[in-house]
């Protein structure tokens, strides 16, 4: 039954692709003001270049193991702040063609695991019943990371929201795509 599923799970990932391509481009207020500049940047980029770090990375800010939270200076610089996460690239410009790709294999990826889950339902099933079955899977695999990142990876929970409701259309536009072009019976 899976290859009678090929076409929703193509079109709903293009459709998801497309829908998030309109928000990020079209709606600018919805994203931009997640993304802050430090007033003294160039003094924050030579810190880090001179820190040499290896690019790209994940770096924690103190950096500190579970036996050094109880020592008092490492109390101290957490109390003091800055306390956070950075991400670094490779040094140059963003390759947004290699960046749409992995999006777009991410749509798809969520889209065949939404068919595999709906491989319970017979063909012919009531649209509405895929419906919610799908979206709801969908849901999960759009959405659901953004909780995890508020939790441990300080991601602002007013940017993770933002996702959520950007996970809950995309959620919608796939659970609309595979109730429209279900096999029947």
């Amino acid at each position: 039954m899976l290859t009678a599923l090929w076409l929703p799970i193509l079109l709903s990932a293009a459709f998801v692709f497309f829908a998030s391509a309109l928000v990020n481009m079209l709606l600018k207020f919805w994203h931009a003001p997640d993304y802050r500049r430090f007033s003294n940047e160039d003094e924050i980029r030579t810190a880090i270049r001179n820190g040499n770090p290896a690019m790209p990375g994940q770096y924690a800010l103190p950096w500190c193991t579970p036996e050094a939270m109880k020592e008092p200076a490492m109390q101290e610089k957490l109390t003091q702040g800055p306390v956070g996460m950075v991400y670094l690239r490779r040094p140059g410009a963003m390759n947004m063609g290699m960046s749409l790709f992995q999006w777009f294999l991410f749509c798809l990826l969520v889209s065949l695991f939404c068919a595999f889950i709906a491989l319970v339902l017979p063909a012919g099933t009531d649209r509405h019943l895929v419906f919610h079955t799908v979206a709801l899977a969908a849901l999960m695999g759009y959405a659901f990371g953004c909780f995890t990142d508020g939790i441990w990876r300080v991601f602002p929970w007013k940017a993770a929201f933002k996702y959520v409701v950007d996970g809950f259309v995309y959620a919608i536009i796939t659970g609309l795509t595979f109730a429209w072009l279900w096999p029947a019976a």
